[in-house]
């Protein structure tokens, strides 16, 4: 109704012109004054929802569905900011809705939180859905990582049209089971020989190997015959191949070579979930999707704010590298060559990080020995310090003020290049203090 997008809007102006709140906060006062509005908007679209959940990539792999569906012609919205609550994903409905509460979009594809995801399916039931992975996560929410499969079963048995699952994970393979009847199942995967740079979570003995280095141009091939993988589940979609910034594709028994914008070895995974669900989209919208047209636009997408984004400050080219479980942190440790650069990690323990830390002694850290890290910060630096000296990794300075930290931490070596690991709120909190010193892109997510 008219009065809820106009008040919506007007409160959403009002934070950005004052600079309070966060980005979630207009959606939180819609959801109480129109319980409806979240499902009577997306239900104009007719294309549907594709919903994207999962425990790692969620942020990134959703940019990438969205950005190539746009690429193939498709008007799409989506909710950016990584504000994956259902809270956020009205907040971004705000920002595009006319006062008459009118969306212009064709199809709506959004990130959601695991938890939050099903409070969403009892509003809206997705036309597709992409279900990423199952790792151990903010084990103070979700406690086991059983009840989060558990929580993204609901999304599966909620989807009216394809449900796209990871092959390789056996939790989420599984929920194939409870898909309805007449909704379709497909699958994306890697080649056999890619498995051991990508293990699940009950892998998590086995060390990320440092060949996957995504700046050190290194490959890796699938070590047998490209169409290898789990024979038992044929996937749309195959990951055989990965190097710095390339990546080759199967599908359809043809392979699709590729150089990618994003930065990571574990995006390149999340390139062929993408590419999956992205497939089963225009194929529904056009009757046929080209695999090569899929590819190229997978090749133009670029990283998500924070993860793997690179801000310019005084000529260093600053990544940062968002961590929130031991899988995440050590694929990212395993991506990023820490020879010539310098190293700050930012712990921090807020809600949306995640308040049990424990993960962080099932990352292995010993790669950072050579170079050292200059700079430990956030509400958590003093336990990240420690974790650090039991890998015997030299740290230069421990500044749990992070304003502090990243000031002194970018004002070092000119022109070197800098990564900073850090968490989601510390994350956040990283880019608004850049954004006083440099261009920061606007994320959407206030100052």
């Amino acid at each position: 109704m008219f009065a809820t997008a106009a008040i919506g809007k007007f409160i959403r102006w009002g934070l950005r012109v004052t600079k309070h709140g966060g980005s979630a906060f207009p959606g939180k006062i819609v959801e109480q004054i129109d319980p409806g509005f979240l499902a009577r908007t997306l239900g104009q679209l007719p294309l549907g929802v594709v919903l994207v959940s999962g425990t790692n990539g969620k942020t990134t792999t959703t940019r990438m569905v969205a950005s190539m569906l746009a690429d193939l012609g498709l008007k799409v919205f989506t909710n950016p900011t990584g504000s994956n609550f259902t809270r956020g994903v009205v907040s971004a409905l705000l920002a595009e809705v006319s006062l008459g509460g009118t969306l212009d979009a064709d199809i709506a594809v959004l990130e959601l939180d695991e938890a939050y995801a099903v409070h969403f399916v009892r509003q809206v039931h997705p036309r597709y859905a992409l279900l990423l992975n199952v790792m151990r996560d903010q084990l103070d929410r979700f406690g086991e990582i059983d009840t989060t499969a558990k929580l993204l079963s609901h999304v599966a048995a909620a989807t009216s049209g394809t449900v796209v699952l990871n092959r390789e994970d056996p939790r989420i393979a599984a929920l194939a089971d409870v898909v309805p009847a007449g909704t379709q199942v497909r699958y994306f995967g890697l080649a056999d020989g890619l498995r051991r740079y990508f293990p699940s979570d009950d892998d998590m003995t086995t060390t990320v190997s440092a060949e996957v280095q995504g700046q050190g141009g290194a490959q890796a091939d699938a070590q047998t015959d490209s169409t290898a993988g789990t024979t038992k589940l044929p996937a749309d979609v195959t990951l055989v191949a990965v190097g710095d910034h390339q990546a080759t594709f199967l599908m359809d028994s043809k392979e699709h070579a590729t150089s990618v914008k994003l930065e990571g070895v574990y995006n390149l995974y999340n390139a062929a979930a993408a590419l999956a669900v992205a497939r089963a989209v225009i194929t529904d919208a056009k009757g046929g999707a080209d695999a090569a047209a899929l590819v190229r636009a997978a090749s133009r997408v670029t990283p998500a704010f924070g993860r793997g984004e690179i801000i310019d400050v005084n000529g260093s080219p600053v990544e940062l590298l968002l961590v929130k479980n031991p899988m995440g942190f050590r694929l990212s440790l395993a991506s990023f060559d820490a020879s010539g650069a310098d190293t700050m990690i930012a712990i921090n323990d807020e809600y949306a990080d995640g308040r049990d830390m424990s993960w962080l002694w099932d990352v292995d850290f010993t790669s950072l020995r050579s170079g050292g890290v200059s700079m430990v910060s956030g509400v958590r630096a003093w336990d990240m310090a420690l974790r650090l000296e039991y890998d015997q990794v030299p740290v230069a300075t421990v500044e749990p003020d992070l304003e502090q930290a990243v000031d002194a931490f970018v004002a070092g070596h000119p022109g070197v290049p800098k990564h900073i690991y850090c968490t989601y709120t510390a994350m956040l909190k990283i880019r608004a203090i850049l954004g006083r010193i440099t261009h920061v892109a606007d994320a959407g997510v206030g100052r």
